[in-house]
């Protein structure tokens, strides 16, 4: 279930005195604790299902759902899509119907950093942590260890796999907790200021299979954390290297919106997060943020205003002059125009680049 609301009543506001009109799905809000009344005196419209997506700009926190495809008709929808790793049936409804999908997870910022992905990606991160010791209890089927630091002495071992955002969140909440971390990067410059500045104390490791393989052998908690922009998430961990875990370990897989970077992965639920698989504890919930909706929507609005508020006054437009930016979109008038999505679907047939069909 998907708690999250992708604009705030304050969002409204802003949208409002910008001289736009908002219209607000009934009830839309209230999983985060906001509201229809908060939305009104906002300025918003509050309006049924259908009559939400009759217009030119849809805004949503994630992909639309198979019961929401009937709504699907030219607009230009702003959500996280992960066209990679969902379902491809959606890519092909987005292309019939010719709708513009502006992708949160690929919009970029003018020194290539991705502003929107991170917040949801530091919630996610916290989450992994606290998730992974909460399984490694007994009463969970896990081997019993705690996560932290008894009379000064530390306890749990947690592999990071993955230096970025949602890394770095899960590592430095493991490291708190006095349990003992190794996080596993591309770049030993790079990693070795990570653990200087920010994690003193924990190891940093390359990234490989043989390393991932000897932590992964007598980790606790192993944390997957890779992201391949636009792209369907790489293995990193193995089935053999989960076969090798000593049963009653957790595994939690950040990257399964994505495809999953951990072989063995599959999506799962906030009603069902885990499965267990050769003994070892699998949490893969592909909307982790979820269940944190109010402060990931608020982290979330005010990620996406100022993108939001550009969209809504220039539309595509917008983004013939900031090239980073343009990277969000991913269908356009019936072509993928997101490579890595299309060579990730199998599509490279109906990619077109971005700039040739925004007249189209």
């Amino acid at each position: 279930m998907e708690n999250r609301v992708s604009v705030t009543p304050d969002g409204v506001r802003c949208l409002c005195q910008d001289g736009h009109k908002v219209l607000v799905e009934a009830k839309a809000g209230e999983g985060s604790g906001f509201s229809n009344e908060e939305y009104l005196q906002a300025g918003a419209q509050v309006v049924d299902t259908a009559k939400a997506w009759q217009v030119e700009l849809v805004v949503k926190v994630k992909e639309p759902l198979p019961v929401e495809y009937q709504y699907l008709n030219r607009q230009m929808v702003f959500t996280f899509f992960h066209l990679a790793g969902v379902d491809p049936k959606l890519t092909r409804v987005l292309l019939k119907n010719k709708v513009t999908a502006i992708a949160y997870e690929t919009l970029e910022d003018e020194q290539g950093y991705l502003p929107i992905l991170a917040p949801m990606s530091a919630v996610a991160g916290n989450m992994a942590t606290l998730m992974g010791s909460y399984y490694l209890a007994s009463f969970n089927h896990g081997k019993g260890m705690q996560l932290g630091t008894v009379m000064d002495k530390k306890y749990g071992k947690v592999l990071v796999i993955g230096d970025g955002v949602v890394g770095r969140h899960a590592a430095h909440v493991a490291s708190s907790m006095g349990a003992e971390v190794y996080l596993a990067g591309l770049s030993e410059e790079k990693g070795r200021k990570i653990i200087e500045n920010e994690l003193p104390g924990s190891h940093f490791v390359l990234s490989d299979p043989d390393n991932i393989a000897c932590h992964t052998s007598d980790a606790d908690l192993v944390v997957g954390a890779v992201l391949s922009r636009g792209a369907k998430a790489p293995y990193v961990v193995t089935r053999e290297m989960i076969k090798n875990m000593i049963p009653g370990s957790v595994v939690v897989d950040v990257s399964i919106d994505q495809g999953g970077c951990i072989e063995t992965s599959r999506p799962t639920t906030h009603a069902h997060p885990i499965f267990i698989e050769f003994g070892v504890i699998h949490y893969c919930v592909t909307n982790m943020p979820g269940a944190y909706p109010r402060t990931s929507t608020i982290a979330l609005t005010e990620a996406t205003m100022p993108y939001l508020l550009n969209l809504a006054r220039d539309g595509l437009d917008y983004f013939k002059n900031f090239r980073n930016s343009a990277k969000a979109v991913n269908v356009h008038a019936g072509y993928i125009t997101h490579p890595k999505v299309a060579e990730a679907l199998d599509l490279n047939r109906q990619y077109r680049p971005l700039e040739d069909v925004l007249c189209v």
